[in-house]
């Protein structure tokens, strides 16, 4: 068994980096810089620019899991009224402990590319063991008779169900299901200024020409990255 002397020095900063780059140079990992720079604040490691959110905004948070530190710190510095999306009991139980503010909204609804329902299966670890607190939209063996079929909505439906015209700021960490989301939000009208999104290219079975197709579509629809994370997962997108 690891020593947690070892543990610690894995998941210190210079290791992970360490790791990134090893995965660039092999060719398994993006290399993508920012394009434009904002005023970013980082709350639960999510960069975004609060200046661009007042109590009027609307932002979408899906995928809630274990905690909602992001979305209570938004709306400390913001004020905005925050919707959440997320159909797993892990997040329900993350809400009863938090005690959320008034303008804050649970819904507990997949994102998805389509409306209807949407397989959820529990993530398969690198170690082989499965969490019981975060699912994935990918089978593996290890997972695929522990699918739980969820409520799943688009983010257009959540919008019309809700009356919003618009969408200021959306927040998508919803483990293999931003791509199809991404398309289908790009297909209609909507076009929320700040986009961040957690890509999981790393997952098996997407890799990273998934994520790669997904940026450029973004690009294509007036997009620009002003924040990747040093693990090259969490993308902030401004819309220009």
């Amino acid at each position: 068994m690891a020593l947690p002397g070892w543990k610690r020095l894995e998941q210190s900063r210079g290791v992970r980096r360490a790791k990134t780059r090893v995965r660039q140079l092999l060719g398994t990992e993006l290399r993508v810089e920012p394009e434009v720079s904002l005023n970013t604040a980082i709350d639960a490691d999510w960069a975004y620019d609060p200046a661009l959110l007042d109590s009027n905004s609307i932002v979408y948070s899906l995928g809630v899991g274990d905690t909602i530190e992001f979305d209570l710190k938004l709306i400390e510095r913001t004020a905005a009224t925050i919707h959440a999306f997320d159909p797993t009991p892990d997040a329900e139980a993350t809400l009863a402990a938090s005690k959320p503010p008034a303008n804050f909204h649970f819904h507990a609804a997949a994102a998805a590319g389509s409306d209807g329902e949407l397989t959820l299966y529990p993530r398969v670890r690198s170690n082989g063991s499965l969490s019981e607190t975060m699912f994935t939209v990918t089978a593996e063996a290890r997972n695929a008779h522990l699918g739980r079929v969820v409520p799943a909505l688009t983010i257009p439906s959540m919008a019309s169900r809700l009356g919003h015209e618009h969408i200021n700021l959306i927040k998508m960490d919803i483990e293999g299901a931003e791509y199809d989301v991404i398309d289908n939000l790009l297909a209609s009208p909507l076009r929320p200024q700040q986009l961040l999104v957690e890509f999981h290219h790393r997952h098996k079975g997407v890799g990273p020409k998934r994520t790669q197709r997904a940026l450029q579509q973004l690009r294509s629809a007036g997009y620009r990255i002003f924040f990747v994370s040093e693990n090259v997962r969490e993308f902030g997108f401004v819309l220009i």
